[in-house]
């Protein structure tokens, strides 16, 4: 599962705005997406990795996939950088 790959990943990069930079400066491998987050939050990511053809990876959870990043709040966006 996607939660899995946060776990494993090297580096990770947490929230819309850090991601949606990092895609634009290429430096992205994908992006995990929590299906709970508001639309109007994950919006913006939704629209940077289709035009930079970044693969996004949607989890059910944002309180877990926040936990699976060694966060203690939710989190609606990670990014796992190259």
């Amino acid at each position: 599962m996607s939660y899995e790959k946060v776990k494993q990943a090297q580096k990770t990069i947490i929230g819309t705005k850090q991601a949606v930079k990092a895609a634009r400066k290429g430096h992205l491998s994908e992006i995990i997406v929590a299906m709970d987050a508001d639309h109007h939050v994950i919006a913006p990511v939704l629209e940077v990795a289709q035009q930079f053809n970044i693969p996004v990876t949607p989890v059910p959870s944002k309180q877990q996939l926040g936990k699976v990043a060694g966060l203690r709040v939710h989190a609606s966006v990670v990014a796992i950088a190259d």
